[in-house]
């Protein structure tokens, strides 16, 4: 297919398809003259990636350059390349000075363990929960996580997991991922808010 037909399928313009091709974030078409290239389902598949990761991760240019990489080194194992992925989505979080800090990030150390998590040390999610555990000790709040890691486990193992292509194309793993972790997060934030009014409702309503 031509540029034009490739931005009518993926809904995405001609000037940002030809910026994608300069920054190396689509790869070149097959040239058939001087101007004009063809290109395939590959291109969809590709263009589809990066609209997950730009629309719905909200990840940078640069983020989402490390991803494409990954994708493209067929040596990287799969497990590696959807690591890659996950990591660009979180957060970035600059560890604290402090017995605070370091009595919060032992408590995550020692949760990963008990529950047999293969979790790289180097993982943003680890200070990320970190940070979370240090600000609701400061505000009082209880710091019982067990119900949650219960549920997350169950929910990544008998659903989220299962959504993901691992035998496709490695673009198409990279995107169920991503859409998976942001798209199902926001539901269950809805569904948990929404849980909360009836709770309140069913114990503070006369």
């Amino acid at each position: 297919m031509r540029i034009s037909e490739l931005s009518a399928k993926s809904g995405v313009a001609i000037p940002t398809i030809k910026y994608y091709l300069r920054e190396s974030l689509l790869h070149p078409g097959e040239q058939t003259a001087a101007t004009r290239a063809e290109y395939d389902e590959s291109h969809l598949r590709r263009l589809r990636l990066i609209r997950a990761l730009l629309e719905v991760g909200r990840l940078p240019v640069a983020s989402i350059k490390k991803i494409i990489e990954a994708v493209e080194d067929e040596s990287l194992p799969v497990h590696l390349l959807l690591g890659t992925a996950h990591y660009a989505l979180s957060a970035a979080v600059e560890p604290e000075p402090g017995e605070e800090w370091q009595s919060a990030r032992d408590e995550v150390d020692r949760l990963i363990a008990d529950q047999g998590w293969d979790v790289t040390p180097g993982a943003p999610s680890r200070d990320e929960l970190a940070q979370t555990i240090v600000r609701m000790r400061q505000l009082g709040l209880p710091v019982d996580l067990k119900p949650y890691v219960e549920i997350a486990q169950k929910l990544v193992s008998e659903v989220e997991m299962n959504t993901i292509p691992f035998d496709g194309p490695r673009e198409a793993a990279v995107e169920a991922l991503v859409l998976g972790t942001v798209l199902y997060g926001k539901a269950f934030e809805a569904l948990r808010r929404m849980a909360q009014e009836s709770e309140s409702a069913r114990r503070l309503s006369p």
